[in-house]
């Protein structure tokens, strides 16, 4: 309805609109009506009101059977009698909806629907309830579940609503359009202009669409096309309410009097038939609202604010004796509606009460409604109690209703995944006061919270700060985006972009001007490319991990040391981590620790990289001790450095990262216990100080490593646990200290950036202290200081900004087993002697080699990328130029690797890059290893191994293993196929302009590999037909294009040759090492896969053999029916017939192109070979049809005696 010239007194409840946010008793509320109403602790009423017993109904006679509270002191905006069930729908100012069941008004249902905004109507449909507000349409279940929200403008200020049909709605408001919404697809499907703007009511009959506007007219428009057939000015003020029935139209509103809009006691009642006004009804009460009754006459029902009713006949004269009276809570009447019944009428009032008036004691809502569905009720009390400490005790005592429907536990594990919840966080209070003992932290309970019950949160708040999960806002603008300004381009997450051909057209180049291999990011869990990076530039790592090889089907540190063979030999070209990876996937370790990453976190940055990649860290170095000692290189490590602490059972990583530690437990009693025990790498320990001073990196790593801490523990001679004093104290310095940054917090990272602050600070006063020296020093002249043209070579402002990190820290073992720390820079003399003491008094100097650190981008949820520096040895290797000494920062970002300035490796802007790991190596820790690399793969890998299936006979055998003489030499050749299946289907999207974008290509995995001898008497007899047996789950045996078939990778079942990946893979390095060359049909895929890098010189691929440039790659089937006439690959593919054929057309390449000396002769027999290509669809002809042109005779030049097809 239409609120404008209501009683003033309205505007008395304004304050309360939101109230149901926040109940309160609101002061106007009746007393009288809290006698028998019980609230809830926090003062809402939960029960209806219940109706004397003495109250009698009069049958035919309309009198009041209930009255209830929707929502105390909270305005009733507007009531709905639910035309399919027999319920009762209010709408309040505070936007929440309740609904009533049946005439004893039982509460059903109670929901919120807007937090802000009134509701103005509701329109029951048969599956949901509408709910029109300001500018918004929501479509609830009765249940109070959301079915649709549809938002409409801001501007809109939406009234009125109207159902056409049973998927069609007019929504109409205080704006000059109408709009039509289609149900089923829930979108605007039309917008009607209104001549006369404000349609606040909207009636239907079968003739006519009636809009009532703010102005007092009444338009009847086309059901149709929607425009003005008839108009009536009913109101000089303002329309209040109007109703349809039969051939009559009655209003009632507000008329323009000298003091304002007064209430007009005539009603305007117009006969459709003549289109014209009949006699005015004068009524007795001021009108407000009103409804047709219709039963055995048509009845008009007049209702006032102030809560009179009176019926008269639209064409009669009204009688004072008709009039009856509502009793409301509140002063107002704010609601009425009538049932489709008409045996009931509700009345909402201005203090949260409806009343329901009714003509019969047992009274209907609709003729004919459906039955309304409840809640089951609660079946604990009537069950027998179980004891769950009795294990005999049968769970079937708990009766399970029986359903033919199917169980939600009956789901395929395919459509279910575990979402386990997250653990809610530690109390503040409770990291504040703890005290830590090793890994395990003691602290005072702060009664917070009741016992053994904490609140889980299903998501993250978005103001918590949790692991720098948000980046801040950019002092750009609130309009810009932060990420595209705060992050610099090459700290960004970099993405290959697939094309139809896969990587092939992708230039990685553009990326990587270096020598050295990038890692590709799109195999799951490549979080870690960054750190396998910093392993391989530790040259004793490096070396140490490729001398190592054992028998261990998934041993991480032979699968490291086969990835850094392939970096070794990449000349810029990035490698994968794939079987490194598979391997790590394997490890219950990683899996137990969180450190395997679902596919799902990963893209969505939901994991958190930066205590993730900490994790790693320790547990990469304790996996590599732990395979290194099982099989230990003792030449590996030949200085003697005079410590006792190298022993034959540690391993060289125990000897490079490895420090013991000596803890001490004293307890007041005075009783000290003291136990020995190693750490591969320490955690940053900060101090609680808050004051802003400076403290450098070496005070906060001294306290790190050398920890003291008051903790209970157990005292031996107290025999019982008292406070004691933890202390931990060094006695060796290991040759690589690796630091976890644990920057995991908001106050970590203030710490970070307060210090260097306080250092940037003190560096401009340094500075500047020694240029005044010589001539005046601005700040503004800063840049040219730093330039060659300045007097003095100063760093610039940009480089001293976010820096705290030292580049090198001097540590010394004191007499009394104390550790002495300090940052140190280049030309300073050591603070205990020269340099070349070194050795003699136990001082050394570390020098930072690498950083690894988080970027923070909420765009794409943020990376790791190491900043490395690279010493000489790997220029060397890399460059064509021999003497080459320098060493250089690196930025490694996935496959993104980029030359950078010294400083910038130290540089933490921690709104965007936060530091996660670092690592400080000795000086001259190289001369104290043998860096020498021995190949640890032999001949014997090559000779006759057991399958691992459990039914492969000697009559399956598919090849002959190679004999002692047949060992392949420098030159030779081997046909080489591989068959794969697929591990992940690919994920691609689809453009709107139809073509296809591939957002993750497939994982595919090597299922077979074939090697073929390619001379001797044996040639083209298999020497290799290996079946990789797999653990993981295989998506797509790919039977039609690779012959696989499922179970031959099964060793319970395969009759196949089946081994190890590792096992294959160690055949194949052999035969790379050795210098063979190997011949296939589109070996870059195959290698690939495999995860190998073959040298350019050491593959002959047909594929490229048989290429014209700007021309397509042709097939390895019609090469062979071409070339060859062979009908190979019918049903299935086979590597061994495909290996062969790949042989047989290099011997015809050779022929062809007599030995790769007549180049034009060959390009003309290329010539002939796209042309039949393209007559042919590039498709082999059946066996009854054309013979392919091997049959004709072969001419001298090359060309074919078909003309050079």
């Amino acid at each position: 309805m239409n609120f404008e010239g209501l009683d003033p007194g309205l505007a008395e409840y304004a304050p309360a609109m939101h109230s149901a946010l926040d109940p309160v008793l609101d002061a106007h509320l009746n007393p009288s009506l809290l006698q028998n109403v019980e609230l809830d602790p926090e003062g809402v009423a939960l029960e209806a009101l219940p109706v004397q017993e003495s109250v009698h109904i009069m049958e035919g006679v309309y009198s009041e059977l209930h009255s209830v509270v929707a929502e105390v002191g909270v305005p009733v905006s507007v009531s709905h009698f639910d035309l399919h069930e027999e319920m009762l729908w209010v709408g309040s100012h505070g936007g929440h909806a309740t609904s009533f069941f049946g005439p004893t008004l039982e509460r059903y249902s109670s929901f919120q629907v807007n937090g802000s905004d009134d509701i103005r109507q509701i329109q029951s449909l048969e599956n949901g309830i509408l709910f029109l507000t300001k500018n918004n349409l929501k479509y609830m279940a009765r249940g109070g579940l959301i079915i649709f929200d549809y938002l409409l403008d801001e501007s809109e200020d939406m009234h009125s609503l109207l159902l056409t049909d049973s998927s069609t709605l007019l929504i109409g408001g205080l704006q000059n359009h109408i709009l039509e919404i289609d149900l089923n697809t829930v979108q605007e499907t039309q917008k009607y202009a209104v001549e006369t703007p404000g349609v606040t009511i909207m009636r239907q009959t079968n003739r006519f669409f009636f809009c009532g506007h703010t102005s007092g007219k009444v338009s009847l428009r086309d059901l149709r096309t929607f425009k003005v057939e008839h108009e009536f000015d009913a109101f000089s003020g303002s329309l209040s309410d109007f109703d349809v029935h039969g051939n009559l139209l009655a209003t009632c509103g507000f008329s323009s009097r000298l003091t304002g809009l007064a209430c007009d006691r005539f009603l305007k009642v117009y006969d459709l038939r003549m289109m014209r006004a009949i006699t005015p009804l004068q009524v007795h009460v001021d009108p407000a609202f009103l409804r047709f009754i219709p039963t055995y006459t048509s009845r008009l029902a007049i209702i006032s604010q102030s809560g009179q009713c009176q019926f008269c006949e639209p064409t009669g004269l009204a009688n004072p004796a008709d009039i009856f009276h509502v009793n409301p809570v509140g002063p107002l009447l704010m609601t009425f509606d009538v049932s489709a019944s008409k045996q009931a009428l509700a009345f909402g009032d201005s203090e949260g009460c409806v009343h329901l008036w009714t003509d019969s004691p047992e009274p209907s809502f609709n003729p004919y409604s459906r039955e309304t569905e409840f809640a089951l009720p609660c079946l604990v009390d009537s069950l027998p109690p179980l004891d769950w400490s009795q294990d005999l005790l049968p769970l079937s005592l708990i009766p399970v209703p029986l359903t033919a429907d199917t169980l939600l536990s009956d789901w395929p594990a395919a459509n279910s995944a575990p979402a386990p919840r997250r653990a809610p966080p530690v109390d503040a209070e409770i990291l504040r006061t703890m005290k830590k003992v090793g890994f395990i932290g003691y602290a005072p309970n702060p009664r917070t919270r009741l016992r053994n019950q904490i609140p889980y949160r299903l998501k993250e708040s978005d103001s918590e700060f949790d692991s720098f999960s948000q980046v801040t806002e950019s002092p750009i603008g609130r309009e810009e985006e932060p990420h595209l300004h705060m992050v610099s381009k090459k700290y960004r997450k970099v993405t290959i972009k697939y094309s139809k051909l896969g990587l092939e057209d992708f230039d990685f180049k553009h990326y990587n001007k270096t020598l050295f291999a990038g890692l590709e990011p799109h195999i799951p869990n490549a979080y870690c490319n960054c750190m396998i990076q910093v392993l391989y530039f530790l040259e004793p790592v490096r070396c140490l991990i490729q001398n190592h090889l054992c028998q261990k089907e998934f041993c991480l540190a032979c699968e490291l040391g086969f990835l850094f063979h392939m970096l070794d030999l990449s000349r810029g070209d990035p490698c994968q981590g794939s079987n490194f990876l598979r391997a790590f996937r394997t490890i219950p370790e990683a899996s137990a620790l969180g450190l395997i990453l679902a596919d799902s976190d990963e893209a969505s940055g939901k994991g958190n990289l930066a205590r993730l990649i900490q994790r790693w860290n320790r547990f990469i170095l304790t996996q590599l001790h732990q395979d290194l000692q099982e099989l230990e290189v003792p030449q590996a490590y030949r200085g003697a450095g005079g410590s006792s602490f190298c022993s034959s059972g540690d391993s060289v990583i125990g000897q490079l990262f490895s420090c013991e530690m000596e803890n001490c437990s004293l307890c007041r009693c005075g009783s000290e216990t003291v136990r020995a025990s190693s750490t591969l790498l320490f955690t940053l320990s900060y101090p609680e100080d808050k004051t802003g001073k400076n403290c450098d990196f070496a005070q906060v790593l001294k306290r790190s490593i050398c920890l003291e801490q008051n903790t209970q523990a157990w005292c031996d001679n107290c025999e019982k646990y008292q406070p004691t004093i933890q202390t931990r104290n060094i006695r060796h310095l290991p040759d690589i200290l690796v630091i976890n940054c644990e920057v995991n917090s908001l106050k970590e990272a203030d710490f970070w950036r307060m210090q260097a602050e306080v250092a940037f600070k003190m560096a401009i006063k340094k500075h500047s202290g020694e240029i005044s020296k010589n001539k005046e020093f601005a700040l503004a002249d800063w840049k040219e200081l730093g330039s060659p043209e300045g007097m003095l070579m100063c760093p610039s402002i940009e480089e001293l900004k976010n820096v705290w990190l030292p580049f090198s820290i001097q540590m010394k073992m004191t007499k009394n087993k104390g550790l002495d720390v300090c940052n140190w820079t280049d030309g300073d003399e050591m603070q205990w002697g020269p340099a070349r003491a070194e050795e003699e008094h136990g001082v050394y100097v570390y020098d930072l080699m690498a950083t690894v650190v988080h970027i923070l981008d909420s765009r794409t949820g943020g990376s790791l990328v190491a900043h490395i520096k690279v010493g000489e040895t790997y220029h060397q290797r890399k460059e064509v130029s021999e003497g080459v000494t320098h060493q250089q920062w690196y930025l490694f970002n996935d496959f993104l690797i980029e030359p950078i300035d010294k400083h910038e490796a130290v540089q933490f802007d921690m709104n965007w890059k936060v530091p996660a790991i670092l690592y400080y190596i000795k000086r001259n820790l190289n001369s104290k290893y043998n860096l020498n690399i021995k190949n640890p793969i032999e001949a014997n890998v090559l000779l006759a191994e057991a399958s691992l299936a459990r039914k492969q006979r000697k009559t399956h055998t598919t090849f002959i293993p190679l004999m002692l003489n047949e060992m392949p030499q420098v030159g030779d050749l081997v046909g080489l196929d591989a068959e794969f299946v697929t591990l992940n289907e690919e994920e691609a999207e689809l453009r709107s302009d139809g073509t296809k974008s591939t957002i993750k290509p497939s994982q595919m995995s090597v299922a077979r590999i074939t090697c073929v001898r390619g001379q001797g008497p044996n040639e083209g007899i298999p020497f290799i037909d290996d079946y990789i047996s797999t653990q993981e789950q295989v998506v797509d045996y790919l039977t039609q294009y690779s012959g696989i078939k499922p179970g031959d990778l099964d060793a319970k079942i395969s009759s196949k040759h089946l081994t190890t990946l590792k096992s294959t893979y160690l055949k194949l390095r052999f035969l790379i090492d050795i210098g063979v060359k190997f011949v296939g049909h589109g070996l870059q895929k195959d290698f690939r896969v495999i995860n190998l890098m073959v040298p350019k010189d050491q593959v002959l691929d047909t594929v490229y053999l048989f290429h014209m440039p700007r021309k397509r790659m042709i097939s390895l089937r019609f090469l062979a029916w071409y070339f060859l006439d062979l009908k190979i690959q019918g049903e299935t593919h086979d590597s061994i017939e495909d290996a062969r054929t790949a042989l047989q057309l290099y011997r015809k390449y050779l022929e062809l192109s007599k030995n790769g000396t007549e180049p034009e002769s060959f390009h003309k027999v290329l010539k002939g070979l796209y042309e039949k290509g393209r007559k042919m669809d590039w498709k082999v002809p059946e066996p009854e049809g054309q013979t392919s042109p091997k049959s004709k005779a072969w001419d001298g030049t090359g060309e074919t005696g078909l003309g050079g097809l």
